[in-house]
């Protein structure tokens, strides 16, 4: 099949980046190269596999100590992380709650799983994520303060919390964000599933708000196999977090107490193992990626209509997914280019769908999302594995 030049231009440009041969380029692959294989055979020699076992606690005080966040609670995946930091921020049946449209459907089920409604806000072409600028707009028309709470004027639901996601690494503009949510009482949530690694301002993303939630997932930057964690500088937070994450179980040597409906989201020592090997090579895979950033920022620097997507000038990514931003006049093209480079072995795709054009959320309460609807039309993710442009594959 005969492709349009553009396309032809985008197809050739990647090639310039990826390994040449016929062998294919996922999108995000894990990358196994520590200590792997010798923690994941110890858990299997000692016996200590489930949720019990010392590299569920190593985790979290290595995931505390890279971070410079106080605590970190580590939890069966992201998802968790982040229904579990919602129900601890307040966020009650009926309560709405501020989060970006262009996201995965996680931060809006997380949402729906407290019986919370997701109120869809709007992105920014800076960052991808969430727009503070336009929200404190937005606010300002309809929302109401009263009773030391802030509440939507047209449905009356109380607003609670405002869920920031870390679009493919590139932090949101937090500070503005941190004033919009002291002035109107809400509780930052911070979505850091994809911004393990990420710095904004010289902080790491997940420090901002009151609690937050990464992923470890298999296609994450570093992986538990599934995994996530809660990370908060808050101690009582932090204990409440583990009590309800390990089903609410008095500490007893015997018996079975719980004091609430907890929930099992307890992470196994063996999914524990994984991430610790992983966590103590994440530097030198940050500066992998770093460096394969650059070479597509070379690749696309003169091209028409298209452009590598950088970081924002005050923070430091960790470029879980490499982005290319279409111009809008180059938009029809998108499918184009997911076509032609997934033929090639080329594995690219899309941003998500957004939230209102899924069928249980496009009933939503939402403002006015055009960037959120145009970055959906124009964005496509590149292959971005750790050590990708090795020729063994392997890397140092």
């Amino acid at each position: 099949m005969t492709s349009h030049p553009f396309v032809q231009d985008v197809l050739e440009r990647l090639r310039k980046v990826l390994p040449s041969g016929d062998q294919a380029h996922p999108l995000h692959a894990p990358h196994f190269a520590g200590n792997e294989w010798r923690y994941v055979k110890e858990c299997l020699d000692t016996g200590w596999v489930s949720s019990v076992g010392a590299f569920v606690n190593r985790l979290e005080q290595d995931l505390a100590a890279y971070t410079g966040i106080k605590h970190a609670i580590a939890v069966v995946n992201g998802s968790a992380a982040l229904h579990i930091s919602l129900t601890l921020s307040g966020v009650e049946a009926g309560d709405e709650v501020l989060i970006p449209a262009l996201t995965f459907v996680a931060t809006a089920n997380a949402v729906s799983y407290c019986g919370a409604i997701p109120h869809l806000v709007d992105s920014s072409e800076t960052t991808l994520g969430l727009d503070p600028e336009k929200l404190d707009h937005y606010l300002r028309k309809k929302a109401v303060l009263k009773d030391r709470s802030c509440y939507n004027a047209r449905t009356g639901r109380r607003i609670r919390a405002v869920v920031p996601m870390h679009t493919l690494g590139h932090p949101v503009d937090l500070e503005p964000l941190a004033e919009i949510c002291a002035h109107y009482k809400l509780k930052m949530v911070e979505d850091a599933a994809e911004s393990l690694g990420s710095f904004y301002k010289g902080r790491h993303t997940g420090s901002w708000g009151e609690i937050a939630a990464i992923s470890l997932n298999g296609n994450k930057i570093i992986t538990a196999g599934g995994g996530g964690a809660l990370l908060t500088n808050d101690e009582k937070l932090a204990r409440k977090a583990k009590h309800l994450t390990t089903t609410a179980k008095l500490p007893h040597r015997w018996n079975f107490v719980h004091d609430q409906t907890g929930f099992n989201y307890r992470l196994p020592n063996l999914n524990a193992a994984l991430a610790v090997a992983q966590l103590e090579r994440l530097p030198v895979m940050l500066a992998s990626k770093r460096s394969l950033a650059s070479a597509y920022e070379e690749a696309f620097r003169q091209a028409e209509g298209i452009r590598f997507f950088q970081e924002p000038s005050f923070a430091v990514s960790n470029y879980w997914l490499n982005a290319l931003l279409l111009d809008e006049s180059h938009a029809a093209h998108l499918e184009g280019v997911l076509e032609q480079t997934n033929q090639a072995g080329i594995m690219t795709r899309p941003l998500w769908t957004p939230l209102h054009q899924l069928p249980m959320l496009k009933r939503s309460p939402r403002m006015d999302l055009s960037t959120a609807e145009s970055l959906a039309r124009r964005v496509i993710n590149l292959p971005s594995s750790a050590f990708l442009q090795e020729a063994d594959g392997r890397g140092a």
